[in-house]
């Protein structure tokens, strides 16, 4: 396989976005809601679980390919990687945390701020690769 850390965090991320897909549809049948949310707390949770998870998912997957194709340092993207998924799990686990309102959970602070670290830094890294190429 040429691109390990690509297909690590790729197959990590098919995994969370199964186990979150089994939760939203477990919700909904407690319910027998086929569609919306019917103002349900653990319905809420697990379809926004699922939903960020297939939001940032995937461009993040991208650019790890792309870097890693373009032979980026193979140490740095496995740190970035690993972030990202302990970001997006730490986030799973925040939208699962009871809060006050107006108040996120710790976990989810940690998935946001790992997740936009992530992708600044993924995406940073990749237009800087492009310029320095196109000199």
């Amino acid at each position: 396989m040429t691109l390990p850390v690509t297909a690590f965090v790729a197959a990590v991320c098919a995994l969370l976005l199964l186990a979150t897909a089994i939760d939203t549809v477990r919700q909904r049948l407690r319910l027998g809601a086929a569609f919306g949310d019917h103002g349900d707390a653990k319905l809420i949770s697990a379809s926004r679980a699922h939903g960020n998870l297939a939001e940032y998912a995937p461009i993040v997957v991208i650019l790890l390919g792309l870097l890693e194709s373009a032979r980026a340092n193979h140490m740095a993207l496995m740190v970035i990687g690993a972030v990202f998924l302990i970001g997006r799990v730490a986030h799973v686990v925040g939208l699962y945390t009871p809060s006050p309102p107006g108040k996120a959970p710790l976990g989810r602070q940690v998935g946001v701020l790992a997740t936009f670290a992530s992708l600044l830094v993924l995406g940073g890294w990749t237009l800087w690769i492009l310029a320095m190429v196109n000199l």
